[in-house]
């Protein structure tokens, strides 16, 4: 915060994933730390909290404090909207509305720790086998590395043929990500576990810590 008050840097936070956070050194929001409120942007998307993946459904928060040359960020930012999108639909704008709920809050709640949980289940299983991963914890998402010095695509075709069990190629998201697969946590806890013992089967031996 220091280095971009000082500098005019503006930071771009990216809150997607604050309901999945439990460590409580780490802030659920950027402005929870003090200086982001003439420094930082704040987004988050609805997809990865109340599974809004397919509508697009999110919030921007530019402080009114945030400027640069004499410009608000704000004010740039809602001539931007206005001028390029009427926004989503009015049933969409509803289900966004009812997120924020007590009721919709509690369901969305129950849903996360059924995630969680899937992703203890996950990661166990990555565990016991010494295949390195990340995320699970305080994100829905598991980046695995391929077993054996596979590539994300070979990962893909051998869970899909030989144990029915469908992720993500790393390469999907660019270069960076070749040799790596992702697992996501939304889905039933009884799919997770068949998931994750076919895993297990599969990949015993292969470990590459």
């Amino acid at each position: 915060m220091d280095f971009a008050n000082k500098n005019g840097s503006v930071i771009l936070f990216d809150a997607a994933y604050e309901a999945f956070i439990e460590d409580p050194s780490l802030p659920r929001s950027i402005f929870e730390i003090e200086g982001a409120r003439t420094c930082a942007i704040e987004i988050c998307s609805l997809s990865k909290t109340a599974g809004f993946t397919g509508t697009r459904l999110g919030y921007t928060v530019i402080p009114k404090e945030l400027e640069r040359d004499g410009m608000s960020f704000n004010q740039m930012w809602i001539r931007n909207r206005t001028t390029k999108t009427n926004g989503v639909s009015y049933i969409i704008q509803r289900g966004g509305a009812a997120v924020f709920t007590e009721e919709g809050q509690r369901q969305v709640m129950d849903n996360i720790r059924i995630y969680k949980q899937n992703a203890k289940v996950l990661m166990e299983a990555l565990d016991d086998l010494g295949i390195w991963y990340c995320g699970g914890k305080n994100s829905p998402y598991i980046w695995m590395q391929c077993p054996g010095g596979m590539g994300s695509w070979e990962t893909f075709d051998l869970l899909l043929n030989e144990i029915q069990v469908i992720g993500t190629p790393g390469e999907g998201f660019g270069a960076c990500g070749e040799g790596y697969f992702r697992f996501s946590t939304f889905g039933s806890p009884e799919d997770t576990k068949e998931a994750a013992a076919r895993i297990r089967k599969l990949f015993v031996g292969m470990g590459n810590k």
